[in-house]
């Protein structure tokens, strides 16, 4: 059961991040296989940098830190993931938009 609960996760993000692609400008994925490798790629990147600063700077986190943080994470999942362009504008905006679902349907409470 726990297995399945994390390929939910990843295809929501998948979903989510397509969804963004086609309201953000400067932001696009080809599809969707890319954007669960990307959604995987920026699950990667939040754990390692959750691992080394703490959860107060997480891509999750509340406050201007964790956008920054988040922004920065997007913006580097597009050198890591082709089939993915972002530009750094289009990345905060991402940043913006993922936060702002987070403050209605938190990642914890949604796959807890």
């Amino acid at each position: 059961m726990n297995f399945f609960r994390h390929v939910v996760r990843f295809a929501v993000s998948a979903i989510v991040l397509l969804t963004i692609s086609t309201l953000v400008p400067g932001f696009s994925i080809t599809g969707f296989w890319t954007a669960l490798l990307a959604s995987l790629v920026i699950a990667g990147l939040g754990w390692v940098i959750e691992s080394v600063f703490g959860k107060d700077i997480s891509p999750f986190a509340r406050g201007v830190v964790g956008f920054i943080v988040s922004a920065a994470v997007i913006y580097v999942t597009a050198w890591l993931v082709p089939g993915i362009r972002i530009t750094f504008f289009g990345a905060l905006i991402a940043s913006l938009i993922i936060g702002f679902i987070d403050l209605f349907v938190p990642a914890r409470a949604r796959f807890s």
